[in-house]
């Protein structure tokens, strides 16, 4: 075991330090490129109102990946979830009990697709694809189009703790984004827990004969980011004030390029939580950055698709090869 945790640190660090390194060198371009907008500090302010929940999706499942599976039904489960707090909250009942609803309808769905990748051996690739499209169909098919309005909670404490500007100028979502990174990081490496995940994915007979429950650890990943892509619905209901059915829809890509640009390859057995961080706020500046140089939108998608590929090549460069 004290094996596969050295090698993988030394992973690690290696992954973290490239990882950081292409941070650096992507906003020095932007900044070249466009000096007048990214010498701005309003730039930075618009980009943080929208990235902490990129940074805690793309965080949030590492562990899923780490473990050898992959869930995609996450951008759904936002959906779902913010769908029952803003119910509960339109209402006028206590937002507390929403967001403790909105949590717990995540980590149920994170369970169910749990079971179906465990004890139905089913491919979590192809589970959770049907799982995103069953619940975004649900919410359509309930909501028919419509939206629910949360105007009423503007003036809320509750509301305030989400999107308080800090000075007028700092989002504090950007704050709970970084606290949960760091619960995350010290869920990862520090608890047993996230030994285990590594354990797993690392080579799942071996965890077996360890004594590791490897099918609970497995469904506790997928709960986790269950509870998460609740907690970022709640924080998308909060900052829009209204709830759309595709609220959550634009993430998939988004996150999956983040985490694989931060570190964490598709065959588990590894995975960076700072990478991920890194990753994501990569992403988030990727558009901005790119209409910034005088570019039109329509380049997004490509050099989102090329930053995985590019990811992906630079995993095996790295040496995390993966394991038969």
């Amino acid at each position: 075991m004290n094996k596969i945790l050295f090698r993988n640190k030394i992973r690690q660090i290696k992954i973290e330090l490239g990882v950081s390194i292409a941070l650096i060198v992507l906003m020095s371009v932007f900044i070249i490129a466009n000096p007048r907008v990214f010498l701005d500090y309003r730039v930075y302010v618009s980009v943080f109102t929208v990235l902490p929940s990129l940074i805690i999706l793309t965080a949030s499942i590492v562990f899923v990946i780490a473990s050898g599976e992959i869930d995609l039904s996450f951008p759904s489960t936002i959906g779902m979830s913010a769908w029952f707090f803003s119910m509960i909250a339109a209402i006028g009942t206590n937002m507390i009990f929403g967001f403790i609803a909105a949590l717990a309808i995540g980590a149920f769905i994170g369970f169910i697709n749990g079971i179906i990748v465990t004890k139905l051996k089913l491919s979590s690739l192809v589970s959770t694809l049907g799982m995103l499209f069953l619940l975004r169909g649900l919410i359509h098919i309930v909501m028919k189009s419509n939206q629910i309005s949360l105007l009423n909670l503007r003036d809320s404490l509750f509301f305030k703790i989400f999107t308080y500007k800090i000075n007028g100028i700092f989002p504090v979502q950007m704050l709970w984004a970084i606290f949960i990174v760091i619960f995350l990081w010290v869920l990862f490496y520090k608890h047993k827990f996230g030994s285990y995940v590594m354990y797993v994915g690392d080579n799942l007979i071996s965890a077996k004969e360890m004594g590791i429950n490897v099918d609970w650890v497995k469904i506790k990943t997928f709960m986790l980011l269950g509870i998460f892509a609740g907690f970022c619905g709640v924080l998308s209901a909060i900052i829009n004030a209204y709830l759309w059915p595709t609220t959550g829809e634009g993430y998939l890509l988004l996150v999956l390029a983040a985490v694989f640009l931060g570190g964490t390859p598709t065959w588990g057995g590894i995975g960076t939580i700072y990478g991920a961080a890194i990753g994501a706020i990569m992403m988030g500046f990727i558009e901005t950055g790119i209409v910034g140089a005088g570019l039109t939108g329509y380049y997004t998608q490509f050099f989102y698709g090329l930053i995985i590929i590019l990811s992906l090549i630079c995993h095996r460069i790295a040496g995390l090869k993966k394991k038969y």
